[in-house]
Protein backbone atom coordinates (compact mmCIF):
# COMPACT_ATOMS: atom_id res chain seq x y z
CA UNK A 1 0.00 0.00 0.00
CA UNK A 2 1.08 3.14 -0.81
CA UNK A 3 2.37 5.90 2.32
CA UNK A 4 1.90 9.75 2.51
CA UNK A 5 5.93 10.20 2.08
CA UNK A 6 6.37 12.71 -1.35
CA UNK A 7 8.16 10.82 -4.07
CA UNK A 8 11.25 13.12 -3.84
CA UNK A 9 13.89 10.76 -5.43
CA UNK A 10 11.51 10.92 -9.01
CA UNK A 11 13.17 13.29 -11.89
CA UNK A 12 8.93 14.22 -12.20
CA UNK A 13 8.43 13.75 -8.18
CA UNK A 14 8.11 17.67 -7.52
CA UNK A 15 4.30 17.52 -8.69
CA UNK A 16 3.03 14.96 -6.72
CA UNK A 17 2.57 14.57 -2.66
CA UNK A 18 2.06 11.06 -2.33
CA UNK A 19 4.91 8.03 -3.00
CA UNK A 20 4.07 5.71 -5.73
CA UNK A 21 2.33 2.66 -5.12
CA UNK A 22 5.12 -0.34 -4.97
CA UNK A 23 2.88 -2.04 -7.80
CA UNK A 24 2.89 1.06 -10.21
CA UNK A 25 6.68 1.33 -9.28
CA UNK A 26 7.26 -2.47 -10.65
CA UNK A 27 4.79 -1.73 -13.64
CA UNK A 28 6.22 1.81 -14.02
CA UNK A 29 10.14 0.40 -14.35
CA UNK A 30 12.67 -0.28 -17.16
CA UNK A 31 15.73 -0.19 -15.45
CA UNK A 32 15.78 -3.97 -15.19
CA UNK A 33 16.16 -3.99 -18.52
CA UNK A 34 17.11 -0.34 -20.13
CA UNK A 35 20.46 -0.68 -18.08
CA UNK A 36 21.88 -2.51 -21.00
CA UNK A 37 21.91 1.37 -22.67
CA UNK A 38 24.13 2.67 -20.01
CA UNK A 39 27.19 3.49 -21.87
CA UNK A 40 25.15 5.02 -24.52
CA UNK A 41 23.29 6.99 -21.49
CA UNK A 42 26.54 8.22 -20.68
CA UNK A 43 28.06 8.71 -23.75
CA UNK A 44 24.95 10.79 -24.54
CA UNK A 45 24.65 12.84 -21.43
CA UNK A 46 28.83 13.60 -21.71
CA UNK A 47 27.76 14.93 -25.49
CA UNK A 48 24.92 17.02 -23.87
CA UNK A 49 27.12 18.46 -21.02
CA UNK A 50 29.15 20.22 -23.49
CA UNK A 51 27.24 21.37 -25.57
CA UNK A 52 25.58 23.23 -22.54
CA UNK A 53 28.88 24.54 -21.73
CA UNK A 54 29.12 25.33 -25.73
CA UNK A 55 26.12 27.62 -25.08
CA UNK A 56 27.13 29.11 -21.14
CA UNK A 57 25.26 26.98 -18.92
CA UNK A 58 28.14 25.45 -17.76
CA UNK A 59 31.30 27.02 -16.69
CA UNK A 60 34.43 24.87 -18.21
CA UNK A 61 35.49 24.12 -14.74
CA UNK A 62 31.39 22.69 -14.51
CA UNK A 63 31.95 21.09 -17.61
CA UNK A 64 34.92 19.08 -16.49
CA UNK A 65 33.53 17.90 -13.17
CA UNK A 66 30.48 16.85 -14.58
CA UNK A 67 32.41 14.75 -17.28
CA UNK A 68 34.91 13.03 -15.16
CA UNK A 69 31.36 12.13 -12.48
CA UNK A 70 29.81 10.77 -15.89
CA UNK A 71 32.86 9.08 -16.43
CA UNK A 72 32.86 7.48 -12.98
CA UNK A 73 29.67 6.45 -13.36
CA UNK A 74 30.06 4.49 -16.62
CA UNK A 75 33.52 2.85 -14.86
CA UNK A 76 30.81 1.31 -12.24
CA UNK A 77 28.72 0.10 -14.52
CA UNK A 78 31.82 -1.63 -16.84
CA UNK A 79 33.28 -2.95 -13.37
CA UNK A 80 30.10 -4.33 -12.24
CA UNK A 81 30.07 -2.19 -8.77
CA UNK A 82 26.72 0.19 -9.80
CA UNK A 83 24.33 -0.33 -6.88
CA UNK A 84 20.63 0.17 -8.03
CA UNK A 85 18.67 2.22 -5.75
CA UNK A 86 15.15 1.26 -4.79
CA UNK A 87 13.31 4.56 -6.68
CA UNK A 88 15.62 3.99 -9.77
CA UNK A 89 12.75 3.85 -12.56
CA UNK A 90 15.57 3.37 -15.34
CA UNK A 91 18.80 4.07 -16.67
CA UNK A 92 18.20 8.05 -16.93
CA UNK A 93 17.44 8.36 -13.43
CA UNK A 94 19.47 6.12 -12.06
CA UNK A 95 22.67 7.48 -13.66
CA UNK A 96 21.60 10.86 -12.76
CA UNK A 97 21.02 10.16 -9.49
CA UNK A 98 24.41 8.44 -9.21
CA UNK A 99 26.02 11.70 -10.80
CA UNK A 100 24.30 14.12 -7.90
CA UNK A 101 26.06 11.90 -5.16
CA UNK A 102 29.50 12.03 -6.63
CA UNK A 103 29.34 15.34 -7.56
CA UNK A 104 26.87 16.78 -5.95
CA UNK A 105 24.06 19.68 -6.62
CA UNK A 106 26.06 20.67 -9.53
CA UNK A 107 24.59 16.73 -11.56
CA UNK A 108 20.76 18.76 -11.04
CA UNK A 109 22.20 20.85 -14.03
CA UNK A 110 22.65 18.29 -16.12
CA UNK A 111 18.93 18.02 -17.21
CA UNK A 112 18.71 21.22 -18.24
CA UNK A 113 16.63 21.82 -21.70
CA UNK A 114 16.53 18.09 -21.76
CA UNK A 115 13.51 15.29 -21.29
CA UNK A 116 13.78 11.87 -21.02
CA UNK A 117 11.88 12.09 -24.52
CA UNK A 118 14.64 12.53 -26.32
CA UNK A 119 17.09 11.54 -23.96
CA UNK A 120 15.74 7.66 -24.24
CA UNK A 121 15.40 8.50 -28.08
CA UNK A 122 18.73 9.15 -28.17
CA UNK A 123 20.28 6.14 -26.13
CA UNK A 124 18.27 3.46 -28.07
CA UNK A 125 19.82 4.63 -31.48
CA UNK A 126 23.20 4.95 -29.89
CA UNK A 127 22.83 1.35 -28.48
CA UNK A 128 21.28 0.25 -31.66
CA UNK A 129 23.92 1.62 -34.25
CA UNK A 130 26.53 -0.33 -31.71
CA UNK A 131 25.03 -3.70 -31.96
CA UNK A 132 24.02 -3.08 -35.79
CA UNK A 133 28.08 -2.86 -36.41
CA UNK A 134 28.63 -6.32 -34.47
CA UNK A 135 25.50 -7.89 -36.42
CA UNK A 136 27.03 -6.60 -40.14
CA UNK A 137 30.42 -8.20 -38.94
CA UNK A 138 28.59 -11.92 -37.88
CA UNK A 139 26.64 -11.50 -41.22
CA UNK A 140 30.10 -10.76 -43.36
CA UNK A 141 31.52 -13.84 -41.56
CA UNK A 142 28.43 -16.25 -42.31
CA UNK A 143 28.65 -14.71 -45.93
CA UNK A 144 32.36 -15.55 -45.80
CA UNK A 145 32.32 -19.09 -44.76
CA UNK A 146 29.42 -20.24 -47.48
CA UNK A 147 32.11 -18.76 -50.16
CA UNK A 148 35.02 -20.43 -48.84
CA UNK A 149 33.31 -23.74 -49.13
CA UNK A 150 32.15 -23.08 -52.13
CA UNK A 151 35.21 -22.10 -53.88
CA UNK A 152 37.27 -25.23 -52.54
CA UNK A 153 34.06 -28.16 -53.11
CA UNK A 154 32.75 -26.45 -55.94
CA UNK A 155 33.71 -29.83 -57.73
CA UNK A 156 30.99 -31.91 -55.85
CA UNK A 157 28.10 -33.02 -57.63
CA UNK A 158 24.57 -33.55 -55.87
CA UNK A 159 20.78 -34.02 -56.60
CA UNK A 160 18.88 -30.51 -56.94
CA UNK A 161 15.24 -30.89 -55.73
CA UNK A 162 12.07 -29.08 -56.13
CA UNK A 163 9.12 -30.00 -54.40
CA UNK A 164 11.46 -32.25 -52.41
CA UNK A 165 11.77 -34.67 -55.49
CA UNK A 166 14.99 -35.33 -57.51
CA UNK A 167 15.06 -33.02 -60.10
CA UNK A 168 18.84 -32.17 -61.69
CA UNK A 169 22.20 -32.34 -60.93
CA UNK A 170 23.83 -29.14 -59.50
CA UNK A 171 26.68 -28.60 -57.53
CA UNK A 172 27.16 -28.52 -53.68
CA UNK A 173 28.59 -24.99 -53.85
CA UNK A 174 25.60 -24.03 -56.00
CA UNK A 175 23.12 -24.59 -53.29
CA UNK A 176 24.86 -23.60 -50.44
CA UNK A 177 25.85 -20.03 -52.56
CA UNK A 178 21.62 -20.02 -52.61
CA UNK A 179 21.87 -18.93 -49.24
CA UNK A 180 24.73 -16.82 -49.22
CA UNK A 181 23.50 -14.69 -51.69
CA UNK A 182 19.87 -14.49 -49.79
CA UNK A 183 22.22 -13.10 -46.42
CA UNK A 184 23.98 -10.88 -48.88
CA UNK A 185 20.76 -8.95 -49.74
CA UNK A 186 20.03 -9.37 -45.94
CA UNK A 187 23.71 -7.46 -45.51
CA UNK A 188 22.62 -4.89 -48.40
CA UNK A 189 19.18 -4.59 -46.50
CA UNK A 190 20.83 -4.04 -43.10
CA UNK A 191 23.30 -1.15 -44.28
CA UNK A 192 20.58 0.54 -46.13
CA UNK A 193 18.60 0.62 -42.59
CA UNK A 194 21.95 2.26 -40.96
CA UNK A 195 21.26 6.25 -41.88
CA UNK A 196 17.44 5.84 -40.97
CA UNK A 197 18.99 4.62 -36.91
CA UNK A 198 21.89 7.37 -37.33
CA UNK A 199 19.34 10.63 -36.61
CA UNK A 200 19.80 12.55 -34.12
CA UNK A 201 16.58 13.29 -31.49
CA UNK A 202 19.07 15.47 -28.59
CA UNK A 203 17.75 18.95 -28.34
CA UNK A 204 14.10 17.88 -29.36
CA UNK A 205 13.31 18.23 -25.82
CA UNK A 206 9.74 16.80 -24.09
CA UNK A 207 8.52 17.45 -27.47
CA UNK A 208 8.96 21.06 -28.27
CA UNK A 209 12.65 21.78 -28.84
CA UNK A 210 15.54 22.67 -26.46
CA UNK A 211 14.70 26.34 -24.88
CA UNK A 212 18.72 27.22 -24.93
CA UNK A 213 19.35 26.43 -28.51
CA UNK A 214 22.16 24.03 -27.96
CA UNK A 215 23.86 22.88 -30.82
CA UNK A 216 22.52 20.21 -32.41
CA UNK A 217 25.21 19.51 -35.20
CA UNK A 218 27.80 19.39 -32.66
CA UNK A 219 25.94 16.77 -30.83
CA UNK A 220 25.34 14.87 -33.85
CA UNK A 221 29.11 15.25 -34.81
CA UNK A 222 30.19 14.30 -30.96
CA UNK A 223 28.19 11.11 -30.92
CA UNK A 224 28.63 10.08 -34.84
CA UNK A 225 25.09 10.50 -35.91
CA UNK A 226 24.74 10.91 -39.74
CA UNK A 227 22.08 13.78 -39.69
CA UNK A 228 19.76 15.32 -37.18
CA UNK A 229 15.93 14.81 -36.36
CA UNK A 230 14.19 17.84 -37.72
CA UNK A 231 10.99 17.68 -36.53
CA UNK A 232 11.56 17.73 -32.67
CA UNK A 233 8.18 15.94 -32.31
CA UNK A 234 9.24 13.04 -35.12
CA UNK A 235 12.44 13.58 -32.80
CA UNK A 236 11.04 12.32 -29.38
CA UNK A 237 8.55 9.85 -31.07
CA UNK A 238 9.69 7.85 -33.91
CA UNK A 239 10.42 4.10 -33.59
CA UNK A 240 10.41 3.52 -37.09
CA UNK A 241 14.01 2.49 -36.84
CA UNK A 242 12.99 -0.13 -33.70
CA UNK A 243 10.22 -1.90 -36.21
CA UNK A 244 12.70 -1.48 -39.13
CA UNK A 245 14.94 -3.70 -37.24
CA UNK A 246 12.74 -6.34 -36.43
CA UNK A 247 11.27 -6.70 -40.03
CA UNK A 248 15.01 -7.18 -40.62
CA UNK A 249 15.96 -9.60 -38.34
CA UNK A 250 12.54 -11.51 -38.99
CA UNK A 251 13.34 -11.48 -42.82
CA UNK A 252 17.36 -12.30 -42.11
CA UNK A 253 16.11 -15.21 -39.51
CA UNK A 254 13.68 -17.13 -42.27
CA UNK A 255 16.76 -16.95 -44.57
CA UNK A 256 19.12 -18.70 -41.84
CA UNK A 257 15.79 -21.06 -41.26
CA UNK A 258 15.42 -22.02 -44.72
CA UNK A 259 19.49 -22.66 -44.64
CA UNK A 260 19.09 -24.66 -41.21
CA UNK A 261 15.90 -26.58 -43.12
CA UNK A 262 18.13 -27.82 -45.87
CA UNK A 263 21.07 -28.99 -43.85
CA UNK A 264 18.45 -30.75 -41.42
CA UNK A 265 17.04 -32.62 -44.31
CA UNK A 266 20.30 -33.23 -46.12
CA UNK A 267 21.79 -35.03 -42.53
CA UNK A 268 19.22 -37.57 -42.11
CA UNK A 269 20.34 -40.86 -42.09
CA UNK A 270 17.84 -40.89 -45.22
CA UNK A 271 20.16 -38.69 -47.18
CA UNK A 272 23.79 -38.27 -45.57
CA UNK A 273 24.73 -36.17 -47.55
CA UNK A 274 26.45 -33.82 -44.24
CA UNK A 275 27.35 -34.55 -41.02
CA UNK A 276 27.21 -31.97 -38.39
CA UNK A 277 29.63 -31.63 -35.80
CA UNK A 278 29.60 -32.94 -32.37
CA UNK A 279 30.03 -29.78 -31.24
CA UNK A 280 26.53 -28.79 -32.79
CA UNK A 281 24.82 -31.89 -32.29
CA UNK A 282 23.30 -33.59 -29.13
CA UNK A 283 22.24 -36.95 -28.27
CA UNK A 284 19.01 -38.69 -26.83
CA UNK A 285 18.53 -38.97 -23.34
CA UNK A 286 16.99 -42.48 -24.50
CA UNK A 287 18.29 -43.62 -27.82
CA UNK A 288 22.12 -43.57 -27.57
CA UNK A 289 22.35 -44.13 -31.31
CA UNK A 290 20.74 -40.09 -32.68
CA UNK A 291 22.68 -37.21 -33.16
CA UNK A 292 20.80 -34.57 -33.04
CA UNK A 293 20.77 -31.30 -35.35
CA UNK A 294 19.94 -29.20 -32.48
CA UNK A 295 21.82 -26.07 -33.25
CA UNK A 296 19.53 -25.79 -36.59
CA UNK A 297 16.65 -27.12 -35.14
CA UNK A 298 17.03 -23.72 -32.42
CA UNK A 299 18.43 -21.61 -35.67
CA UNK A 300 15.01 -22.43 -37.56
CA UNK A 301 12.67 -22.21 -34.22
CA UNK A 302 14.43 -19.11 -33.23
CA UNK A 303 12.60 -17.14 -36.42
CA UNK A 304 9.56 -17.69 -35.11
CA UNK A 305 10.65 -16.09 -32.18
CA UNK A 306 11.93 -12.88 -33.85
CA UNK A 307 8.50 -12.64 -36.11
CA UNK A 308 5.92 -13.29 -33.54
CA UNK A 309 6.16 -14.10 -29.80
CA UNK A 310 9.18 -14.93 -27.47
CA UNK A 311 9.94 -16.24 -23.99
CA UNK A 312 8.67 -14.24 -20.96
CA UNK A 313 10.43 -11.44 -19.79
CA UNK A 314 12.68 -10.03 -17.41
CA UNK A 315 10.12 -6.78 -16.92
CA UNK A 316 6.96 -9.38 -16.13
CA UNK A 317 9.34 -11.86 -14.04
CA UNK A 318 9.79 -8.59 -12.11
CA UNK A 319 6.05 -8.37 -11.41
CA UNK A 320 5.78 -11.39 -10.17
CA UNK A 321 6.83 -10.41 -6.70
CA UNK A 322 4.46 -7.71 -6.37
CA UNK A 323 1.34 -9.98 -7.97
CA UNK A 324 2.22 -14.06 -6.45
CA UNK A 325 -1.32 -15.64 -7.94
CA UNK A 326 -0.72 -14.10 -11.45
CA UNK A 327 1.57 -16.23 -13.49
CA UNK A 328 4.14 -15.12 -15.90
CA UNK A 329 2.71 -14.31 -19.30
CA UNK A 330 3.89 -17.54 -21.42
CA UNK A 331 5.13 -15.11 -24.28
CA UNK A 332 5.79 -11.16 -24.70
CA UNK A 333 6.15 -10.42 -28.49
CA UNK A 334 8.52 -8.90 -31.13
CA UNK A 335 8.14 -7.39 -34.39
CA UNK A 336 4.11 -8.58 -34.72
CA UNK A 337 3.30 -7.17 -31.66
CA UNK A 338 5.49 -4.03 -31.45
CA UNK A 339 3.85 -2.99 -34.52
CA UNK A 340 -0.15 -3.46 -33.08
CA UNK A 341 1.49 -1.15 -29.92
CA UNK A 342 2.28 1.73 -32.78
CA UNK A 343 -0.39 1.88 -34.61
CA UNK A 344 -2.78 3.65 -32.40
CA UNK A 345 -0.50 6.19 -30.35
CA UNK A 346 -1.24 9.87 -30.59
CA UNK A 347 1.32 12.19 -31.42
CA UNK A 348 4.65 12.70 -29.89
CA UNK A 349 5.92 10.59 -26.43
CA UNK A 350 3.30 7.95 -24.68
CA UNK A 351 3.99 5.75 -21.88
CA UNK A 352 3.12 2.61 -24.24
CA UNK A 353 6.58 3.31 -26.23
CA UNK A 354 8.74 1.64 -23.26
CA UNK A 355 7.42 -1.57 -24.84
CA UNK A 356 9.90 -1.17 -27.98
CA UNK A 357 13.25 -2.11 -25.56
CA UNK A 358 12.56 -5.71 -24.20
CA UNK A 359 11.51 -6.76 -28.60
CA UNK A 360 14.47 -4.38 -29.81
CA UNK A 361 17.19 -6.50 -27.27
CA UNK A 362 15.52 -9.46 -27.54
CA UNK A 363 15.59 -9.56 -31.47
CA UNK A 364 19.47 -8.66 -31.36
CA UNK A 365 20.66 -10.52 -29.20
CA UNK A 366 18.61 -13.77 -30.98
CA UNK A 367 19.70 -13.16 -34.27
CA UNK A 368 23.37 -12.60 -33.45
CA UNK A 369 23.65 -15.72 -31.14
CA UNK A 370 22.07 -17.32 -34.77
CA UNK A 371 24.59 -15.97 -37.03
CA UNK A 372 27.52 -17.22 -34.80
CA UNK A 373 25.90 -20.30 -34.65
CA UNK A 374 25.48 -20.75 -38.70
CA UNK A 375 28.79 -19.51 -38.85
CA UNK A 376 29.84 -22.59 -36.59
CA UNK A 377 27.45 -25.36 -38.17
CA UNK A 378 28.72 -24.44 -41.51
CA UNK A 379 32.88 -23.93 -40.68
CA UNK A 380 32.95 -27.39 -39.22
CA UNK A 381 30.35 -29.42 -41.22
CA UNK A 382 31.47 -32.47 -43.48
CA UNK A 383 30.07 -33.09 -46.51
CA UNK A 384 29.79 -36.96 -47.98
CA UNK A 385 30.68 -36.35 -51.47
CA UNK A 386 30.44 -40.06 -51.93
CA UNK A 387 26.82 -39.93 -50.57
CA UNK A 388 25.57 -37.34 -52.80
CA UNK A 389 26.86 -38.63 -55.94
CA UNK A 390 25.46 -41.56 -55.62
CA UNK A 391 22.65 -40.27 -55.19
CA UNK A 392 22.34 -38.67 -58.49
CA UNK A 393 20.51 -41.29 -61.11
CA UNK A 394 20.20 -40.87 -64.88
CA UNK A 395 16.51 -39.83 -64.97
CA UNK A 396 17.34 -36.45 -63.58
CA UNK A 397 19.15 -35.90 -66.88
CA UNK A 398 15.81 -36.03 -68.78
CA UNK A 399 15.82 -32.48 -69.02
CA UNK A 400 18.99 -32.61 -70.88
CA UNK A 401 17.73 -35.25 -73.07
CA UNK A 402 14.71 -33.31 -74.09
CA UNK A 403 17.24 -30.22 -74.61
CA UNK A 404 19.46 -32.38 -76.92
CA UNK A 405 16.22 -32.77 -79.11
CA UNK A 406 15.40 -29.00 -79.02
CA UNK A 407 19.04 -28.45 -80.61
CA UNK A 408 17.96 -30.60 -83.63
CA UNK A 409 14.97 -28.28 -84.57
CA UNK A 410 12.23 -29.84 -82.31
CA UNK A 411 9.83 -27.77 -80.36
CA UNK A 412 10.24 -27.91 -76.51
CA UNK A 413 6.72 -29.19 -76.14
CA UNK A 414 7.20 -31.73 -78.10
CA UNK A 415 10.88 -33.02 -77.00
CA UNK A 416 9.41 -32.56 -73.51
CA UNK A 417 7.19 -35.56 -74.47
CA UNK A 418 9.63 -37.45 -75.95
CA UNK A 419 11.82 -37.37 -72.90
CA UNK A 420 8.82 -38.65 -70.89
CA UNK A 421 8.47 -41.20 -73.64
CA UNK A 422 11.84 -42.44 -72.76
CA UNK A 423 11.89 -42.15 -69.08
CA UNK A 424 8.46 -44.93 -69.18
CA UNK A 425 10.07 -46.85 -71.52
CA UNK A 426 13.28 -47.44 -69.42
CA UNK A 427 11.10 -48.09 -65.80
CA UNK A 428 9.25 -50.41 -68.00
CA UNK A 429 12.53 -52.11 -68.18
CA UNK A 430 13.30 -51.75 -65.16
CA UNK A 431 16.68 -49.88 -66.53
CA UNK A 432 17.96 -46.12 -66.42
CA UNK A 433 17.83 -43.91 -69.91
CA UNK A 434 21.44 -44.24 -70.31
CA UNK A 435 21.47 -48.36 -71.08
CA UNK A 436 18.26 -47.39 -73.68
CA UNK A 437 20.18 -48.98 -76.80
CA UNK A 438 20.34 -46.65 -80.13
CA UNK A 439 17.43 -48.07 -81.73
CA UNK A 440 14.83 -47.89 -78.80
CA UNK A 441 15.58 -44.12 -78.91
CA UNK A 442 15.14 -43.81 -82.81
CA UNK A 443 11.72 -45.11 -82.46
CA UNK A 444 10.64 -42.71 -80.33
CA UNK A 445 11.38 -40.40 -82.36
CA UNK A 446 14.13 -40.42 -85.26
CA UNK A 447 16.53 -37.46 -84.75
CA UNK A 448 18.34 -39.54 -82.10
CA UNK A 449 22.00 -40.29 -82.94
CA UNK A 450 25.19 -41.92 -81.91
CA UNK A 451 26.09 -38.68 -80.10
CA UNK A 452 23.02 -38.63 -77.89
CA UNK A 453 24.85 -41.06 -74.81
CA UNK A 454 27.13 -37.79 -74.41
CA UNK A 455 23.64 -36.35 -72.54
CA UNK A 456 24.16 -38.74 -69.41
CA UNK A 457 27.09 -37.17 -67.91
CA UNK A 458 26.33 -35.60 -64.91
CA UNK A 459 29.55 -33.22 -64.68
CA UNK A 460 28.98 -31.90 -68.23
CA UNK A 461 25.02 -31.48 -67.35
Amino acid sequence: MATDAPTKQKLWGGRFTGKTDPLMHAFNQSLSYDKRMHDADIRGSIAYTKSLCLVGLLTKEEEEKMIDGLQRVGKEWKDGVFEVKEDDEDIHTANERRLSELIGPLGGKLHTGRSRNDQVATDMRLWLLDQVGEIEHALKSVIGVIAARADQEKHILMPGYTHLQRAQPIRWSHLILFHAFSLHSDLQRLQQLVPRISVLPLGSGPLAGNPFLVDRDFLAKELGFQSVAENSMWGVADRDFIAEFLMWASLCSVHLSKLAEDLIIYSTSEFGFVTLSDAYSTGSSVMPQKKNPDSLELLRGKCGRIFGDVGPTSHTKNLVAFLPRTPVPKYSYQMSGFLMTLKGLPSTYNKDLQEDKEPMFDAVDTIGASLRIAEGVLSTLTVNKERMKNALTMDMLATELAEYLVRKGMPFRETHHVSGRAVALGESFQIPISELTLEQYKKLCPLFEEDVAAVFDFEAS
